[in-house]
């Protein structure tokens, strides 16, 4: 699966976990468990609780996603 077929969905960082995955409520009141997506990671963008937050979920599992982008 490429990057070209992830869903991409708004949502708020509802709280913050342990080894760098966050719970994110996206549209709909459905809670996505996420993690950063590699530039994050690589330009060590922080991310907290509260944040507007873009995550790309697939369309095969879309309980987990990538965190792709933090709204200012």
């Amino acid at each position: 699966m490429s990057k070209d077929d992830l869903v991409q969905l708004e949502g708020k960082v509802v709280s913050v976990g342990k080894d760098g995955t966050f719970s994110v409520e996206v549209q709909g009141g459905h809670q996505v468990l996420a993690k950063l997506g590699g530039r994050m990671r690589r330009e060590r963008i922080r991310v907290a609780q509260g944040d507007e937050v873009r995550v790309a979920v697939s369309p095969l599992d879309p309980h987990h996603g990538l965190i792709v982008y933090r709204t200012r």
